[in-house]
């Protein structure tokens, strides 16, 4: 399943009204009047609007009788979410779905209180770095700690990597905190690694990130992928492009170009 692909499927099921479509047309397929008249206070138009979001994230199928539309309730997108995380990551994205769940049943007054909305940002950055692959993929797994400055238990904790799937980018401080930064999803050595975290955000979201590692002569072409879905701080989308940024545009590359690390926060 592509990013884009799965982000308009989160996107989709992010509306309260578009679940509640889905929840009917999972007891069977029903036509577009139908579903109409199940929302009394939401206009036809918008209902419209609903059942095109889910349908370009191929959650429903159409078919025409005559001159009725036929909504059918698709489950392949959402057997295709659940195979790329929840059969082999259970228990983490399981919670994650569960305050999700909890988040959106709660009131929109109170997501408004906390500044946070249903939202999805994607972030795609790429550095050049004089260095090979193989240097670059153990600067980002074995080597992590020597250049990644942000840290969430204070001073003096410890970065580590496991690069192999559901291996744990883990941070542990020397007070007893620690802090799980992503949970491995994919690796394949000295090309790409793929994992799912929320880097420093909280609550109701999904996030998931992934480092593409491209040879270009002598150096290495890193590419960042970035992708966050659920109720999100619209300050959030700018903080992780800019720290994207100084952590592998300057940090990481500083470090495996110069041996310089950084100060650690």
């Amino acid at each position: 399943m592509l990013n884009e692909d799965l982000t308009a499927v989160f996107k989709a099921l992010s509306h309260p009204i578009r679940m509640s479509i889905l929840d009917q047309l999972k007891e069977g397929p029903k036509t577009t009047g139908d579903l109409d008249s199940l929302f009394p206070d939401v206009s036809r138009y918008a209902v419209m609007k609903h059942l095109n979001a889910l349908q370009d994230a191929d959650l429903i199928l159409v078919r025409r009788e005559g001159r009725s539309r036929l909504n059918y309730l698709n489950v392949v997108p959402l057997q295709q979410v659940y195979e790329r995380w929840v059969s082999q990551y259970q228990s983490g994205f399981a919670q994650s779905l569960t305050s999700l769940k909890q988040s959106l049943e709660g009131s929109n007054e109170e997501m408004s209180e906390q500044g946070l909305k249903h939202d999805a940002f994607q972030i795609e950055q790429e550095v050049t770095i004089n260095a090979s692959p193989q240097k670059v993929f153990e600067g980002l797994t074995r080597d992590i700690g020597q250049w990644w400055a942000y840290r969430l238990c204070g001073e003096g904790s410890r970065m580590t990597m496991d690069p192999h799937p559901g291996g744990k980018f883990l941070e542990e401080g020397i007070e007893g905190a620690n802090a799980l930064w992503g949970t491995v999803q994919f690796v394949k050595e000295n090309e790409e690694i793929r994992l799912n975290g929320l880097l420093g955000m909280s609550g109701a979201v999904n996030s998931a990130y992934s480092f593409k590692l491209e040879p270009n002569g002598d150096a290495t072409v890193l590419k960042l992928s970035h992708h966050a879905v659920g109720l999100i701080d619209p300050e959030w989308e700018k903080m992780h492009a800019e720290g994207w940024k100084e952590l592998l545009g300057d940090f990481l590359k500083n470090y495996l170009e110069q041996g310089k690390r950084p100060e650690i926060d």
